[in-house]
């Protein structure tokens, strides 16, 4: 009998929500170069959405490949490394000169860095949380800040060194071991509490409220999260070390005690 020959091709579902991802990010750089920043944060907004949706999609109709994961990764370099990093470029940094392209390059270099650390440990870490800031959430806090400007009409130039610390930072977060959230324990298929649909639509009328500002606190409180998280988690573990040494050294006093 002739071996049964591997089956070609890609699943077409999750890839389509990929590529709609990749095209979000390149739009943002489009329409960024010819100054229309709200457009271009908007796009980025639509990436991270998409971006959420594809890993989702191939999970709930069991369609996940190599292939996927690697166009995926590719995708989120794209919309969430090189494109917020320009956007930011072009709104506020380039009057900077070197400043602005240096933290603009620090900024695409974390989200290289971050996808490439992510894809190695991807079978062997705790998926409950994720190892440095995601890259979609740090285009987010990036794209934010350029939607508030845009909005409220406020030049770049205006707040370029700013811009340059907040698109630092953000990318140092990527490459950081601080933990944060993946929130991937939530189970899409299960039944949730009532409460839950209610937290959503009031969490979708806070962020109707001022899409701008609450996008850009909410992200950023999400980067706070995780060196909150780590320090609180390091010293827990201190308290517990310190204990149990108490402990282990509790038998040899009350041996030596009269």
């Amino acid at each position: 009998m002739d071996e049964q020959k591997p089956r070609r091709g890609i699943y077409l579902l999750p890839n389509l929500f990929t590529t709609a991802a990749l095209f979000s990010g390149f739009y943002a750089v489009l329409v960024a170069m010819q100054g229309r920043f709200e457009a271009a944060t908007l796009a980025i907004f639509a990436g991270t959405v998409l971006d959420g949706l594809d890993g989702r999609v191939a999970r709930l109709t069991n369609t996940q490949s190599d292939f996927g994961a690697e166009y995926d990764s590719l995708s989120d370099m794209v919309a969430f490394g090189i494109a917020p990093a320009l956007v930011a470029y072009e709104w506020a940094l380039s009057g900077l000169g070197k400043v602005g392209w240096l933290a603009a390059f620090v900024y695409v270099t974390a989200a290289a860095l971050r996808l490439a650390r992510y894809n190695t440990q991807v079978g062997s870490a705790d998926k409950r949380y994720f190892q440095g800031l995601p890259s979609p959430s740090g285009a987010a806090i990036i794209a934010a800040g350029v939607w508030i400007g845009a909005d409220y009409g406020i030049a770049g130039s205006e707040v370029s060194w700013l811009a340059a610390f907040i698109t630092t930072c953000t990318g140092l977060l990527m490459v950081s071991n601080f933990r944060f959230h993946s929130f991937k324990e939530i189970d899409l298929r299960g039944r949730v509490p009532f409460i839950f649909a209610v937290v959503v639509m009031l969490g979708y009328a806070v962020v109707l409220l001022h899409p701008p500002v609450v996008l850009f606190v909410g992200f950023l409180g999400y980067a706070v999260s995780g060196p909150v998280i780590t320090l609180v988690r390091r010293r827990r573990r201190k308290v517990t070390r310190k204990r149990e040494r108490s402990a282990r050294q509790a038998p040899s006093q009350d041996e030596d005690s009269p």
